[in-house]
């Protein structure tokens, strides 16, 4: 027998101790992540337990009747350990469901955790997703490069980067506040720009976080003539690397420097890790494609892997 809890602020201990020691953990669904914006989102994040035993978790947001996993987060889904078998996750997804019913959800928007980031094979949700006629409703694709057998860059890209190192492009990786400042700044100068947009994060924000992941979240910048005129803020998870932002301004568009961070994350990276995750190069849930920024994403060996949102009816 299943039974549901829903997640409280006495749960932040066990929660994160589960979270630690599932088979598709990320850090972003650390309970000292996940609450930092708690005032943008209602949580109603759920955990599953067999009798006494915790099994699974499932971060989710609530909003007019809607569960969503998780409206803060790039994606969801349930975390679980290696002991979760898929005849249990069919039992969580039924208990889940009974849930939603009790407590007048009209729908589920569950976002599925991509494979690449599983550390043993995870997928029990998608099968159970399947089985109670869950509906795909977006598909996103992203850009993702195998690190362990990267593709060739072109020469093009290439010629880009040796451009960068001889205009006096440095790469370094910075730690201090006001760096983080400054690329979230350039950030927003970009977005705003090309896209009439500002950043998820603000300044302040991601150097909180920074200071709580510091072995997760990293700034890579290139300097030139002592500022920064690109750079790119990676989360590291244990086999990806995603590159959550990157921004370059006229100059470095000009002289390749963004390419050339690339280029020296990939290299920093390749033995370490197996996958940099571009992220989405799509809009219009998936509808759109944005040809230029996925062929940039391409340009670095860089092929699709897809994120995915179903849909469950909960009548």
């Amino acid at each position: 027998m299943i039974y549901i809890k829903r997640y409280t602020d006495s749960d932040r201990e066990i929660w994160n101790l589960f979270n630690r020691g599932a088979k598709n953990s990320l850090f972003m669904f650390d309970r000292d992540y996940m609450d930092y914006h708690k005032d943008r989102f209602h949580d109603h994040s759920l955990l599953f337990y067999d009798e006494d035993d915790l099994i699974a978790l499932l971060p989710m947001s609530e909003g007019e009747g809607i569960l969503v996993s998780h409206g803060g987060l790039t994606y969801g889904g349930f975390i679980t350990n290696s002991k979760m078998k898929q005849h249990i996750l069919n039992d969580c997804m039924n208990a889940l469901l009974s849930y939603a019913s009790k407590n007048q959800i009209k729908e589920i928007n569950y976002k599925l955790i991509p494979h690449i980031y599983h550390e043993q094979p995870a997928e029990e949700d998608q099968y159970a997703l399947f089985i109670n006629d869950a509906r795909l409703v977006k598909v996103e694709a992203s850009t993702v490069v195998n690190l362990n057998c990267p593709l060739k860059m072109p020469k093009g890209r290439k010629a880009q980067i040796a451009r960068a190192k001889r205009e006096g492009c440095i790469v370094k990786e910075l730690t201090d506040h006001q760096s983080y400042e400054q690329f979230i700044a350039l950030e927003n100068e970009v977005l705003a720009k090309r896209h009439n947009t500002n950043a998820v994060h603000t300044g302040a924000e991601i150097n909180l976080l920074h200071d709580r992941f510091k072995q997760n979240i990293h700034l890579y910048a290139a300097i030139k003539d002592g500022s920064i005129i690109a750079g790119t803020i990676i989360f590291e998870y244990e086999q990806v690397i995603h590159t959550q932002y990157m921004a370059a301004n006229e100059e470095a568009r000009k002289i390749g420097a963004l390419d050339l961070i690339i280029a020296s994350v990939i290299e920093k990276y390749k033995t370490q890790k197996k996958w940099l995750d571009f992220g989405i190069s799509t809009e219009q849930a998936g509808k759109l494609l944005n040809e230029g920024l996925i062929s940039q994403k391409e340009g670095f060996g860089g092929r699709t892997n897809v994120y995915e949102t179903w849909k469950i009816d909960c009548n």
